[in-house]
């Protein structure tokens, strides 16, 4: 089954993608982002499982939706 894994805002843009899956369903928040982008993750990127913050050593479930996003700055 696997993963889906979102893109929003800049990093979107950097990797010229906005959704990708990813089976087998990788082991950690932190191996789902090395899938998509094959570079280690910046200090301030954010992530998500199905909706909810979580750090880069989450495990992962097949099905999960995992969102990465840079920090949203506003005034």
């Amino acid at each position: 089954m696997g993963i889906t894994i979102k893109l929003f805002a800049s990093l979107r843009e950097q990797f010229l993608q906005d959704e990708l899956k990813i089976t087998p369903t990788p082991a950690t928040v932190n191996d789902a982002w090395l899938c998509a982008t094959a570079q280690p993750h910046p200090a301030n990127i954010l992530a998500a499982v199905n909706h909810e913050y979580v750090r880069f050593d989450h495990p992962l479930r097949d099905g999960d939706e995992v969102a990465f996003f840079p920090p949203v700055t506003g005034g």
